[in-house]
This record gives structure tokens, sequence and C-alpha cells, in this order.
């Protein structure tokens, strides 16, 4: 009789359904909404992985209307999918060194 082990779990991923992904850079821009007069501000964030290149476009129109836009391997992503991966391929604030010191 052999006993089954149990599959192993490794690391989480990072972004479900991409391999080693890394984040290139994030950029900020300005856009024009179709039929839309004013200009917006977008934020275009760049990712390498192992099935190619792409990008996440985060358009905020107001704190309760955003969206996203993918492009290369993220083209045709759901909305939460996108927002999913946007979140975890931010890159964490660097700590600005500030310190105030209590003198006395």
């Amino acid at each position: 009789m052999s006993e089954e082990k149990p599959p192993e779990s490794g690391p989480a991923e990072l972004v479900p359904g991409v391999t080693n992904p890394r984040t290139l850079g994030l950029e900020r821009f300005l856009i024009r909404l179709r039929g839309g007069t004013a200009t917006q501000s977008a934020w275009r964030l760049s990712v390498s992985s192992g099935e190619g290149r792409g990008a996440i476009i985060f358009v905020e129109i107001s704190p309760e209307e955003k969206f996203y836009r993918g492009e290369g391997f993220f083209l045709g992503w759901p909305q939460e999918r996108l927002a999913a991966a946007y979140r975890s391929l931010l890159p964490k604030p660097e700590k600005d060194g500030f310190e105030l010191h209590q003198l006395g």
C-alpha cells in the first residue's frame, strides 16, 4: 500500500497565471477619453515576464469611477484581474530616510 503525499505548496504566485513578473517602471502620462473634453492623468505600469512584455494602464476618472486597460500579455484581461495584478506589481514606496531626532 503506497501513501500519497499531499501536493507541495510552493510560494504564492505574485500574479496568478504570470511567470516571474517583474515591474519595469511606473510612469504618469496625459490621456483624453473618447468623447471627453478634459485631459486626464493615467498611470502606466510596465511589466516583463515569462509570457513577454505588457502594461496595465490605470485611469481614475473620479474616486468612484476607475478603470484599467491591458496591453501586451495583459490584453483582454477582465477589470478585476487587471486591478489585482496592478496592486500586486506596484513598486513598494522607498523609505525617504527622513527622521526626527529627539533632542534634549
